[in-house]
């Protein structure tokens, strides 16, 4: 199994990185507002340790990410100068910029820097052969250092350029401490579960949560299903959802998800009710409705009071807990509560002795907005790459990692 093989991968401990020039790959892809300014600085900050362990050995950095989704070449709303703000103040020193990352620029600004000091590459997406995992494009960046480390778990499950091709080039690589650790929690409730076992699966689609939901039935004692998904398993068994959403194909396979709980002796547990409303809007009219019985033209956006309840009293004494996916459209205030009042919840199971992990991108969110993050035991910066691990799947970005 490949979980037992990252075990070969080098740890960050075990380099001295003195007079070294470090490539590290991090997942710097935040969001940012209007203005250009960061509005979650998570993925940053957790960064802050592998890059000191490098600078306080005496080497020097040199940092590399993507930033949201640039289609053709740079674009100014995705340019990684706008974090440095952020960086420089998590650091406490000046950055240097290099405005591409690849080039004549990067190449002097990489071969001037001395012990001590960090270079931030412009977004690699700005060149498509980043995405595609261009070799050529690869070992122009291997050029930039001599030693690689990958701290970019969010990206592991991407072949990518500088997430698995580049490590290639590179005798001297390693994982670095978010890398490490990820895989390390992630391990926790793949083969180290302590009993109670409760899964929270939300989100919108069951089709993207199939092969991890089957996987935790073979581990979990209960699995909870929130989020839009739960209105496609009320709708196969006969109930009337209204507008709610629907994968009309995966009917047959929500009966199928509800036979292999029954079989395994799993306890699996559907919202009894929802807050729905008559429009995808904050603003719509709302009412509580039974899941079986929401009218035409209402749509479930949140999990009702019997699901709080219900969803509430399953997490009481769970000894691990995984999220992932949020309970209802938490990002509109009104629909949010569901998802806050399950946070609490996994907070209070968690303080009373209990392991959690937050399964990355919007539960990640949630718990993060809410400032519960340093009260659950880790919060994933990886919500696809922590899916497809634990699923079983190979990760590009780990696998170059092992020698």
């Amino acid at each position: 199994m490949f979980a037992v093989q990252f075990k070969k991968m080098k740890n960050i401990n075990s380099i001295s990185f003195a007079g070294k020039k470090a490539l590290v790959r991090v997942d710097f892809n935040v969001p940012l507002n209007a203005e250009f300014e960061v509005t979650d600085d998570t993925r940053l900050t957790a960064t802050v340790p592998t890059i000191k362990k490098i600078l306080s050995d005496g080497g020097s950095v040199i940092l590399m990410s993507h930033l949201g989704r640039p289609k053709d070449g740079p674009v100014d709303k995705y340019s990684l100068k706008h974090i440095i703000p952020n960086l420089e103040k998590l650091f406490g020193r000046e950055l240097q910029f290099a405005n591409d990352c690849i080039g004549t620029e990067a190449t002097e600004k990489s071969n001037a820097l001395k012990a001590g000091e960090i270079l931030l590459l412009e977004n690699l997406r700005f060149y498509k052969e980043e995405e595609k995992g261009d070799l050529a494009f690869a070992e122009k960046l291997s050029k930039l250092g001599n030693v690689y480390v990958n701290d970019a778990f969010g990206t592991a499950h991407r072949a990518h350029a500088s997430t698995s091709i580049v490590a290639q080039f590179f005798t001297e690589k390693c994982a670095g401490y978010v890398m490490q650790s990820e895989l390390d929690n992630a391990q926790k409730v793949l083969d180290a579960a302590e009993k109670p076992y409760v899964a929270i699966m939300g989100g919108a689609k069951i089709s993207d949560k199939i092969l991890i939901i089957e996987k935790l039935l073979d581990k979990v004692d209960t699995l909870i299903i929130g989020g839009g998904m739960a209105y496609t398993f009320f709708k196969a068994q006969g109930g009337n959802i209204g507008n709610s959403l629907l994968e009309v194909d995966k009917q047959e396979l929500a009966l199928k998800i509800i036979e292999k709980a029954k079989t395994k002796g799993v306890q699996l547990l559907l919202p009894p009710d929802s807050i729905v409303a008559d429009a995808f809007s904050n603003d719509a009219n709302t009412k509580v409705c039974n899941n079986n019985e929401i009218p035409d033209g209402f749509m479930g956006l949140d999990i009702g009071p019997e699901a709080i309840k219900l969803f509430s009293k399953a997490l009481e004494g769970a000894r691990t807990i995984l999220w992932n996916g949020p309970m209802g459209v938490f990002e509109m205030s009104n629909f949010a509560n569901g998802t806050e009042t399950i946070a609490h919840a996994v907070v209070d199971a968690t303080e009373k002795g209990g392991y959690s992990l937050i399964g990355g991108g919007d539960s990640a969110a949630a718990v993060n907005q809410l400032g519960y993050g340093h009260r659950v035991s880790y919060v994933s910066t990886g919500g696809g790459a922590l899916l497809e691990y634990m699923e079983g799947k190979v990760l590009p970005g780990v696998a170059a990692l092992v020698d």
